[in-house]
């Protein structure tokens, strides 16, 4: 079977399903406001990782008697913008239930099926073209000021080996050998082997999205406001027509699938990064300082520290203490580092309560695939999430069970 398609979304999971479509014989139209790499893309400005073991939920047990306190404090990583907090409550409530130990176990063996691979897939995804260039692969560690902080983290890392994953303890003598001008705040790691990294997001994203192009596939500037079974209506009123949909637009997912009548609670989280060039220190691979949530990637030309969460919605500024606690939080990790320029960026992470993503079709509004909420691992998760949306399009059948992921989860509908 071969047809049209139109990809509504092209951050990392629309391009990869417009590739995989494109690749299976269709053709395809990619649809976004902004152009592949775009800054104003999430795909743009994530920490670049390909956390093939970040398979713990974001909810976790006790996190509902943590948040109170972690909002006051100015030194931890989430923050709130009060007066959202009405529009946040539908999605909020869930969200802390499924901390819930039984439920974090379940959601993490489905995440470990979505990440597992996420290196090979990458690789997969980039062979042969420009955009190979930008993978790194080696160990992912998560720095603590002591032995005795990482303890709090202990049930995490219990997941991860439970999933199948490798994990390393680092003394301190092992990370200073690799990286000698580590500080105070990374006396003691543990490492995840086998993972990778993207050492320019939005470039990455870019030269995938030119290797689509230059197989005949067509790019569509536009901004998506209403989808039907067969047409996509953009701002403006122009009407587009292919055989299949995929819907693939992150965080703005959420009003589209609303407007085809699914209950879909997909909430942004909004993350943080600043790129750091011309930075005199270079880490050797990504870090996790765990005390701030916030990862620190080596890039092409410096170094990126990403991270935070924070619930104010699609339309509010950036505030300013997110970006103040990425520059107090690693002096502790360089105390000698420098840059010469400091870029500053706020994206938008799809969420959705249950910390997994949507992906399938509503079987009342068939030939509309929907694939979108990889919350903190959507680069991660990318490539296999639109093979996947690509197989359910052309009706090859995907050879695992999708259950878990179904957009009418959220409605009672399956």
């Amino acid at each position: 079977m071969s047809g049209r398609a139109i990809v509504v979304g092209a951050g990392i999971t629309g391009v990869a399903a417009a590739l995989s479509l494109q690749r299976s014989g269709w053709g395809v139209m990619l649809v976004d406001r902004v152009a592949p790499g775009d800054p104003a893309q999430t795909s743009y400005g994530n920490a670049g990782l390909l956390a093939r073991a970040a398979v713990v939920p974001v909810s976790t047990p006790g996190l509902i008697w943590r948040a109170p306190r972690l909002l006051f404090d100015p030194n931890a990583p989430l923050f709130l913008r009060w007066r959202y907090l009405p529009r946040l409550m539908p999605w909020l409530v869930p969200f802390l239930r499924n901390g819930a130990s039984a439920r974090v176990a379940r959601i993490a063996q489905t995440l470990a099926g979505l990440t597992g691979d996420a290196v090979a897939r990458h690789q997969a995804l980039a062979a042969g073209t420009n955009a190979a260039r930008f993978i790194r692969t080696g160990d992912y560690v998560y720095l603590y000021p002591d032995r005795s902080a990482a303890r709090k983290d202990r049930a995490g890392f219990a997941l991860r080996r439970a999933n199948g994953f490798a994990v390393e303890e680092r003394t301190q003598a092992a990370l200073s050998a690799a990286d000698p001008a580590l500080g105070p705040g990374a006396r003691f790691g543990i490492a995840l082997p086998d993972h990778g990294w993207i050492t320019d997001p939005g470039a990455y994203l870019a030269e995938l999205a030119q290797v689509f192009s230059g197989q005949g596939g067509a790019f569509q500037q536009g901004e998506a406001v209403s989808l039907a079974p067969g047409q996509v209506t953009l701002a403006g009123g122009q009407v587009l027509a292919a055989d299949r949909i995929v819907l693939t637009a992150g965080a703005w997912s959420g009003a589209l699938a609303q407007s085809l009548g699914l209950k879909m609670p997909l909430e942004s989280e909004r993350g943080y990064h600043l790129m750091l060039r011309g930075t005199n220190i270079r880490p050797p691979h990504p870090y996790m300082v765990a005390t701030g949530s916030f990862a620190v990637t080596p890039m092409e030309g410096g170094m990126r520290l990403a991270g935070i969460v924070e619930f104010g919605g699609l339309h509010a500024p950036p505030s300013r203490a997110p970006f103040a606690l990425l520059r107090r939080a690693i002096r502790r990790v360089y105390p000698d580092l420098t840059w010469t320029q400091a870029e500053e960026w706020m994206g938008h992470r799809p969420s959705l309560p249950d910390s997994l993503p949507v992906l399938g079709e509503d079987p009342r509004r068939p030939g509309i695939i929907h694939a979108y909420g990889g919350q903190h691992v959507g680069l991660t998760m990318g490539p296999l999430l639109g093979k996947l949306a690509a197989d359910i399009a052309t009706g090859a059948r995907p050879n695992r069970d999708l259950a878990a992921l179904a957009p009418t989860r959220f409605s009672g509908a399956r």
